[in-house]
């Protein structure tokens, strides 16, 4: 993602900022800011990065949207598996290996991640997932199959 810090998905530079009170979602790493931390926010198209890199055309749903990065290093996700920072209630979001939208889940608050994972992951035709925040829609991150 440090390519987003010169020019982002949408062709622009990154805005820069101070996230005075922390808190900020960074896509980056997967986790929270931490307050005074310098930040930049950029657009970023998931699916475009997907299916460049396996040669597909996603076409309509080929969507940019704003996220929030390390303005600087960035330490990586820590572990493996759904990331602590984003238990709250979701969506999933499936795509095709054709890049094609598949079908989609309401994640509950307190639900189990991964079994939701699984469940979309059983059918074949599943080859990426999308979490999104589901009071605006931004992206939160991607799964893929394994």
């Amino acid at each position: 993602m440090t390519e987003l810090l010169r020019r982002d998905d949408a062709g622009n530079p990154p805005r820069l900022l101070i996230d005075d009170e922390g808190g900020s979602p960074l896509r980056c790493c997967l986790t929270k800011a931490e307050a005074g931390a310098e930040i930049a926010l950029v657009s970023y198209a998931p699916l475009r990065r997907w299916a460049v890199e396996n040669g597909v055309e996603p076409g309509a749903y080929d969507e940019v949207g704003p996220v929030f990065v390390h303005a600087g290093e960035c330490p990586g996700q820590e572990g493996e598996g759904w990331p602590v920072a984003h238990t709250a209630q979701r969506v999933l979001r499936a795509y095709t290996a054709k890049g094609t939208i598949h079908s989609g889940r309401l994640l509950p608050a307190g639900a189990d991640p991964e079994a939701w994972l699984e469940e979309l992951f059983a059918e074949p035709e599943v080859a990426v997932v999308h979490v999104r925040a589901v009071e605006f829609g931004c992206f939160q991150f991607a799964a893929h199959r394994s």
